[in-house]
């Protein structure tokens, strides 16, 4: 489960009308990743997270894209804590203070949508400081990298821009797992790593719809599997933090694709770091 399984290495570009499909599915997923957060406990299980994001895949008429896929169990990944991606939900109690990352990505329409929040079980003010910071630096290093999701820049500017804001703050990008292009399936070309060098690979064109999702590890970027062949974990026991979201490459600029109604906190931090406000912030 390093890397992304794709039918083929071919990118499909999406129509304006595909995107708009496109951007439905990610209200759907951007939606549960709210209601998560919005909804955990301590004391709930993992799998009562996993049960909400299936009522509401049901109530709109959505499907999982994990449940099944490879013979994964449930309907979206729930990590804790040191845990990287690809958790397993099941009876883990979530204590006051766990870091849980959900990975939630579904069907609607015939357009797949895919998000990751990352959020601590009884709100920010559960969290140490360390972690707070490294739940900021993540999230930001993720809209550094949409910033560059720009016709004519090469896909490893993407990667290049995580890698280097993360690298400011001394943590570490895991290297060991991949972003990748969705449409009409979770995963399509082409892999998007999380670090750099820029100038590599292809470039970026209109239409172009990416999911980009880096995980950021207070030690070391080393991670190792468990014995579930799914779950990956720090190798240091160092907390990790992972945030995702859809992509398009518009003539305009990175659309994200995978907001709920109001969420004026991500376009604002699009916009702060989009090249215009860099460039404003060094006025």
């Amino acid at each position: 489960m390093h890397l992304k399984p794709t039918a083929d290495n071919t990118i499909i570009l999406k129509s304006a009308r595909e995107i708009a499909m496109m951007r439905q599915a990610g209200k759907v997923v951007a939606d549960v990743v709210r209601a998560l957060e919005q909804q955990v406990q301590p004391g709930m299980t993992t799998q009562d997270l996993d049960d909400i994001a299936a009522r509401m895949f049901a109530a709109v008429g959505a499907e999982s894209t994990a449940l099944g896929y490879f013979g994964y169990p449930g309907n979206i990944c729930v990590s804790v804590n040191d845990e990287v991606v690809h958790g397993i939900p099941g009876k883990r109690k979530l204590k006051r203070g766990d870091l849980v990352k959900c990975d939630v990505a579904a069907r609607y329409r015939g357009y797949v949508g895919d998000r990751t929040g990352c959020f601590g079980v009884g709100g920010p003010e559960a969290l140490p400081a360390a972690t707070r910071q490294l739940v900021r630096v993540t999230e930001e290093a993720l809209f550094r990298g949409i910033s560059r999701a720009r016709p004519g820049q090469r896909l490893s500017d993407i990667g290049a821009a995580i890698e280097d804001y993360v690298s400011l703050h001394g943590m570490s990008v895991v290297r060991d797992f991949v972003g990748h292009g969705v449409g009409r399936n979770m995963h399509e070309a082409p892999q998007v790593q999380h670090h750099g060098p820029a100038g590599r690979g292809p470039v970026l064109r209109e239409g172009m719809c990416l999911a980009i999702e880096p995980q950021v590890n207070l030690g070391s970027a080393a991670v190792r599997m468990l014995d579930d062949g799914w779950t990956a974990v720090t190798v240091d026991g160092s907390l990790s933090a992972h945030f995702e979201h859809t992509v398009a490459v518009t003539r305009d600029g990175p659309e994200i694709l995978t907001l709920a109604d109001n969420e004026p906190h991500a376009r604002e931090l699009l916009q702060l770091v989009s090249p215009q406000g860099e460039k404003e912030r060094t006025v």
